[in-house]
């Protein structure tokens, strides 16, 4: 590869004291988005990449095939309330899902919301929708250009119009309806004052109940704690209508509190789990009787009973043990508990009575994973999206009656599946834990030890990574690509002690268990390390910028993407105080020494040979800001003595991911395969 000319980014003479080490910031000025100067630079930046991009000969086929593998019907899973049926679903290319309503499976759908018609370039998504009890209503969000902020709307579900309602400076919210259907409960911020900045604890989330037809300035305040600004809320009302329950969380934390009040006689809200002891995830409720999905003294999970007249610990009833395997979540649909288990990071379904006795399992199609689980206590059936490496998303229903799944949407292929293998490895970490990875590719692959392979990764925030489908990985296997998905440590696949093992002192495990995939893939065969490529996002993002500063040597190719690079300062912008949890933080003296031996940024080292790196993020990005990327960026293209190209590519008016339309989506993951297909000669 020809070495690259990059433009010029200056550097100032910015040093931070960190409990008695000086840290040098010479980048600094690249954290503010809006300054021309960062306008000019990113300009710069761009266009050195896509005349990059641009000379890759197999750019343009990439592109046009992976767009063929996107274009086939999708579909999320079924909801049922009133019922009525309601799912999104995606033709193929349609840049952003579209939400249909059904009377009967089988009966003719009609368009709900189409939130393509509600901007011209397809940045506006539906993220988030809730439906009233008798059907009639639902409340949805929207989002634009990838931000995290909501605006709720309210729509007939008969006329398919508009209410006048409009709530907008909600984040981090569901809606949740009562049962007279008067309005609905969401969690939201105050508006911003003028000029100043909305970070930190500048703000604090509050419950509130917005009555329909009401202006969002005569909504109820139900709950608050200005005492603890970085609790955050997430209120929903139970199955029978009777309990108001706040999730109470603390950032990314998985632990939380459960608050709740009594809808019918009033009063005020029961503190009934206190936060920051353990993860309660709520499945439902008997009358006074809750139940909830607990790692309290189980890391891998168990289901308790808790009777509100008599909450005490030593009362909890244990329905559901601690087993070997994850217990993800549980529904109760029918009656019963069904059980989203993952054993060894994919998906098992189990069903037990209400006594806890098991009762059996559901059948899946093939080792992968259960995603949109849903059903209530009183259906018959229940409704999951079933996918895998090379099978994408299924609609399934379940008919309790029968015992049986049946496929209600399969899309069809453009691809045969039979034409891959998927298997599991199980690498030996640095410690020698056991570190699975899923590994699939062509049937008949030659280990030979020349196959161009990529390895991608998460680790962190309790997030289990399992089997699912990607165009952009299909095209990867059909140019020949060997692809390996880890399962590390921080990550959720073998419950909380999992977790804990990548966290804080123990975050550089994480990056190690996956310098150990790497290396087991280089000694089975199946590539070599000038024909490895890696690639995450976000906490994976700062995954692949850990590994590459600390490993150079060891990969072909780098592609981290929307990163966390400095560990330093990453709490000081938007969301990222709440990151602390898994992190720690920078103002702790002994968690500074952590962080600073890893962070991506302060590890990047002059006249180190790096593997080609194309770092994405985008300009409106306002959970990890693209500052990160930036900062890191023009480090590494600054210590690079290799020829190996170190690009950014930025997106403009786009944000973390959410809601980034599928035009955007395709282009992006066309130029990351071809920077692929360059950096590792499969030209």
């Amino acid at each position: 590869m020809p070495k690259l000319t990059y433009p010029q980014t200056a550097a100032v003479d910015q040093v931070d004291d960190y409990h008695g080490v000086k840290v040098a910031d010479p980048y600094r000025w690249l954290e503010d988005p809006d300054s021309p100067e960062m306008a000019a630079w990113g300009k710069a930046q761009n266009k050195v990449t896509f005349g990059y991009l641009e000379g890759i000969a197999t750019r343009a086929k990439i592109k046009e095939r992976l767009t063929e593998l996107w274009d086939f019907p999708k579909v999320n899973g079924v909801f049922k309330r009133g019922g009525r049926y309601f799912q999104l679903r995606n033709t193929g290319l349609q840049n952003q899902d579209v939400l249909y309503v059904m009377d009967a499976l089988d009966a003719n759908s009609r368009v709900l919301i189409d939130p393509n018609t509600l901007s011209e370039d397809g940045t506006v998504a539906l993220v988030n929708w809730s439906v009233g009890k008798d059907g009639g209503k639902i409340a949805y969000a929207t989002t634009s250009s990838g931000s995290d902020w909501l605006t709720w709307r309210v729509r007939d579900v008969d006329t398919g119009e508009d209410l006048p309602d409009r709530v907008e400076w909600s984040k981090f919210s569901d809606a949740s309806w009562p049962d007279d259907g008067s309005g609905f409960f969401y969690s939201a911020y105050d508006p911003p004052e003028a000029g100043a900045e909305y970070t930190g604890a500048h703000y604090y989330h509050k419950v509130y109940f917005h009555k329909l037809g009401a202006p969002q300035a005569e909504d109820d305040l139900i709950y608050e704690r200005p005492d603890q600004k970085e609790w955050g809320f997430d209120a929903g009302v139970t199955d029978d209508g009777r309990y108001l329950v706040i999730f109470v969380f603390q950032g990314t934390d998985t632990r939380n509190g459960i608050f709740y009040k009594d809808l019918e006689t009033g009063g005020d809200f029961v503190e009934l789990l206190q936060p920051l002891e353990a993860a309660f995830n709520p499945v439902g409720n008997d009358g006074p009787v809750f139940y909830f999905v607990t790692d309290l003294d189980a890391p891998r999970g168990r289901l308790v009973a808790i009777d509100t007249r008599n909450p005490g610990p030593d009362h909890w009833r244990t329905l559901v043990p601690e087993g070997e395997d994850k217990l993800e979540s549980v529904t109760i649909v029918h009656d019963q508990f069904v059980a989203l288990y993952l054993h060894d990071a994919h998906s098992q379904i189990r069903r037990f009575d209400k006594a806890g006795d098991l009762l059996g399992e559901v059948e899946l199609p093939a080792l992968g994973s259960v995603q949109a689980l849903s059903g209530r206590p009183d259906h018959d059936e229940m409704f999951y999206i079933f996918t895998s490496f090379v099978y994408p998303g299924t609609a399934y229903r379940y008919d309790f009656k029968t015992g049986g799944s049946e496929a209600i949407a399969a899309p069809p292929r453009k691809f045969d599946p039979d034409e891959y293998i998927t298997e599991q490895l199980f690498a030996a970490g640095k410690d020698g834990a056991r570190v699975p990875m899923f590994v699939t590719h062509k049937k008949g692959l030659a280990k030979n030890g020349d196959n161009p392979a990529l390895l991608y990764g998460y680790g962190g925030f309790n997030i289990s990574i399992t089997p699912s489908f990607s165009a952009m990985w299909l095209a990867w296997l059909e140019m020949g690509g060997v692809l390996a998905v880890a399962n590390l440590r921080g990550g959720g696949e073998y419950g909380e002690e999992w977790h804990q093992a990548g966290m804080i002192h123990n975050k550089q495990n994480v990056f190690d268990d996956f310098i150990a995939c790497a290396e087991h893939l280089i000694a089975a065969k199946y590539t070599a390390p000038s024909r490895l490529a890696i690639q995450g996002g976000s906490n994976g993002g700062l995954l692949v910028g850990a590994c590459i500063t600390q490993r150079p040597d060891l990969f072909g190719a780098a592609l981290p993407s929307r990163g966390v690079m400095d560990m330093l300062r990453f709490h000081k912008f938007t969301i990222g105080w709440a990151w602390v949890s898994d992190y720690g933080s920078s103002d702790d003296p002994r968690q500074f020494e952590s962080l600073y031996a890893y962070s991506p940024l302060h590890n990047i080292k002059p006249g180190v040979h790096y593997p080609a790196t194309l770092v994405t993020t985008a300009d409106h990005d306002d959970r990890v800001v693209p500052g990160h990327s930036f900062k890191f960026a023009a480090a590494l293209q600054a210590a690079q003595a290799g020829d190996a190209p170190v690009l950014i590519r930025i997106e403009m008016k786009a944000g973390h991911g959410m809601g980034t339309p599928t035009s955007k989506r395709i282009e992006e993951a066309s130029d990351n395969l071809a920077f692929l297909a360059a950096a590792l000669k499969m030209l």
